[in-house]
């Protein structure tokens, strides 16, 4: 099944981009993760946030999580690492598409964050500010990087 324009637009985050969550979630990234140093793209106008990481998980040497928020609450966390592993967190609209979610909020595992209906699944995180989006986000890549597994990514619990 091909991508159409309707298709694409049923995917995409709605409205122009947050800038001053943008800065909100740079700032507590940079304040709450010592391995993270977030950066916006353009400070005046940014389209993305993106958060490098020293290290990745399971066995990646670096890391980055690119973090886009828009005026409607809508967002995505989308990691990738040395290794070429995907994942994201998202909140948009998906059209219904994805089987197994019941919402707007929704993950793409990975290892290559596929947009596969039957492979996407409802999130862990359904916090809606920003500030606690990024804190969940934070801990679930903090209890993965600690046990070396992916499996926590999307738990919302910590491990024995």
């Amino acid at each position: 099944m091909g991508e159409t324009p309707a298709t694409i637009e049923d995917h995409s985050l709605r409205g122009p981009i947050d800038r001053p969550a943008l800065i909100t979630i740079r700032d507590l990234v940079d304040e709450a993760e010592p391995l993270a140093t977030p950066q916006l793209d353009d400070f005046l106008n940014p389209s993305v946030l993106e958060v490098s990481l020293d290290d990745g998980l399971c066995g990646a040497t670096n890391a980055r999580i690119d973090v886009q928020w828009t005026t409607q609450a809508d967002y995505k966390f989308h990691y990738t690492d040395s290794k070429d592993v995907n994942f994201r967190w998202g909140k948009h609209p998906h059209d219904g598409d994805y089987i197994s979610v019941s919402d707007l909020e929704h993950y793409h595992p990975p290892p290559d964050a596929s947009s596969n209906p039957d492979d996407v699944e409802d999130s862990c995180i359904k916090q809606s500010p920003e500030e606690l989006v990024t804190r969940a986000v934070l801990k679930l890549w903090r209890v993965a990087y600690r046990t070396d597994s992916y499996a926590p990514l999307n738990s919302g619990s910590n491990p024995p």
